[in-house]
């Protein structure tokens, strides 16, 4: 019986050192336009040949709160080798000060557009945050990752230098609607 129960256990706790991803299966890499606090405007296509992380979060959201610290010290040590990280809020507009709040409260460095439409969200079909997606030199989206993530697991790095070597020099746009 004690047996049974621990095969049991571990059929429902699976893995523990599974990956956190859902492969993208939403087709062609939505448009992403977005202006950031500041108001300078970031394009996927502005980031061609650079492999970027798109992270949608929250200030209300929890979750978001536990993975920041992590985020930014996977775009810390990444960062001079082709790869970006867009941190997109989904805050509403008159949040920003909240947004600002959250930025300087965790020392985030990267980029972070705004989109209290949630237009930008919706076309990556994301469910929920934080909810992150892995996107290719030539603006595919490789991995979807869903809900907080330790992003100090050196396997998350492995993922992005995959990407950096996907796609040679090509640009972001890819001709599939990245820009």
């Amino acid at each position: 019986m004690a047996k049974f129960a621990i095969i049991l256990l571990a059929a429902l706790v699976g893995p523990a050192q599974a990956l956190e991803l859902k492969p993208w299966s939403g087709g062609a890499t939505p448009r992403l336009e977005l202006a950031d606090l500041d108001g300078k405007t970031h394009r996927l296509a502005d980031y061609r040949g650079r492999a970027v992380l798109v992270n949608f979060w929250a200030t209300w959201c929890a979750p978001c709160r536990e993975e920041a610290p992590s985020l930014e010290r996977l775009y810390k040590s990444l960062a001079g080798d082709g790869f970006e990280l867009l941190g997109i809020s989904i805050d509403a507009e008159a949040d920003a000060p909240a947004v600002e709040a959250f930025r300087s409260e965790y020392g985030l460095t990267f980029p972070i557009p705004r989109d209290p439409e949630k237009r930008v969200y919706g076309a990556y079909q994301a469910s929920g945050v934080p909810e992150t997606f892995l996107v290719d030199r030539e603006g595919r989206v490789l991995e979807r990752f869903v809900g907080p993530q330790n992003w100090d697991d050196p396997r998350y790095a492995r993922e992005i230098r995959r990407a950096l070597a996907a796609g040679g020099q090509a640009g972001a746009e890819g001709g599939n609607g990245g820009s």
